[in-house]
Formats: C-alpha cells, structure tokens, sequence
C-alpha cells in the first residue's frame, strides 16, 4: 500500500507566527497530535507537536505540595516557531506504507508530513495505521471486490478475508495472480495476499 492511499488529506498546517494556544486549539479540533509548520511559500519548516506546545503552560499548584513552588523563570512560548521542531522526518505520496511504519516504529515519531516536492500534501500518524488495521474484514472484502471486477470478468473467483489476509480463489493463469495480487494490496487494510493456482492448472512461463 502506497502513503497517498493511507495518510489524512489536506494537512493542517500552520506558521512559525502562530500563537501557541491557537495550534492548541487546532490539535484539539482537528483530534491529531502533530501539526507540519510551513512558511510564506507554504514550505515545510518544521513540526509542532502537543507536547512541544504545553511546555511551560502549566504552573505549579501550591496544594500539591508542602513546600513553596519554584516560581517560573519566564513566561511560556509564545508562538509555534519558538518550540518547534525543525529536523523533520518527511515521507513521498508514493512511498511504501510497510516501510515507513517500520520507520515510525524504530525512531518513535507518531506523525509524518507528506510532501509532494516540497508542498505539504498531506500527514501520516500512527493512528491513520491504526486505522487501517481495524478495517472490518467484510468491507474489505467488498473493497477487493470492487478492484477486482474492472479485471476479473465472470463469476470463476471469489474473495476470502480473515484479519485483513485475503484470498482469492479462482482459474487464474500466473500472469492474472500477480495482477490480482497488485489491485488487492491497494485496498486499505489488506495486510497479505494470497491468490493459489488453481488446481492441475500449468504455469505459464515467463
């Protein structure tokens, strides 16, 4: 499955001017984690996340403990740009979804940016794979289906689902399986293909 097929479109994005309560807000209303931070050119600059914008939000409440709370050294940020992060991890519109959530896994990011050269197209976090995962075996099945009828004509074939594996059954030379196997993978949710020979049927060579 390709990143343009899982990610959330359009992103919500926001400046480095931005007030920090306001991405809040955005966070909230929009119920993602991360925001891309772009410029004037609407370029990527950076990525804000929740945590980065409630550093220092928060004083101390004096009834939770019995000794005197420090008092702050400064006033909160401001604005996105103060407590951003500017290394960001991007990924392409046509990039391998299996790839990046190994990456995802390994280096703890929750959310991607997803350029399309260097305009911001879109964002893929852990619960858009999430999502994907949890697709319910039957509309995945119906999903499949609808791929498959532009290709498949008659009624020879048929699809099975079980926890996002699927298999389709039917008198299909060896160059329809590995069509058949690139339009199911297509279909979100789909987490392995299997389409088996039909039985005494020859492999075509080549």
């Amino acid at each position: 499955m390709l990143v343009r097929e899982a990610m959330t479109r359009p992103a919500v994005t926001v400046r480095p001017g931005t007030p920090a309560r306001s991405a809040l807000r955005l966070l909230r209303d929009h119920a993602v984690t991360a925001l891309p931070v772009v410029d004037d050119e609407d370029r990527l600059v950076g990525v804000v996340s929740e945590m980065d914008l409630l550093r220092g939000e928060f004083e101390p409440d004096p009834r939770a403990s019995v000794r005197p709370a420090e008092a702050r050294t400064g006033p909160p940020p401001r604005t996105v740009g103060a407590v951003m992060t500017r290394k960001v991890l991007t990924t392409g519109p046509n990039s391998d979804v299996a790839g990046l959530a190994e990456m995802m896994l390994r280096t703890r990011v929750k959310s991607v940016p997803v350029l399309d050269g260097h305009r911001v197209v879109g964002v893929i976090s852990r619960s858009d794979l999430v999502a994907l995962q949890v697709r319910d075996d039957e509309r995945i099945r119906a999903d499949v289906r609808t791929e498959l009828a532009a290709y498949l004509t008659g009624s020879g074939w048929k699809v099975r689902v079980h926890d996002g594996e699927v298999t389709v059954d039917g008198d299909l030379g060896t160059a329809d399986r590995r069509v058949v196997e690139i339009l199911a993978r297509t279909v979100p949710g789909v987490v392995r293909v299997t389409v088996p020979a039909a039985p005494g049927a020859p492999e075509e060579s080549g």
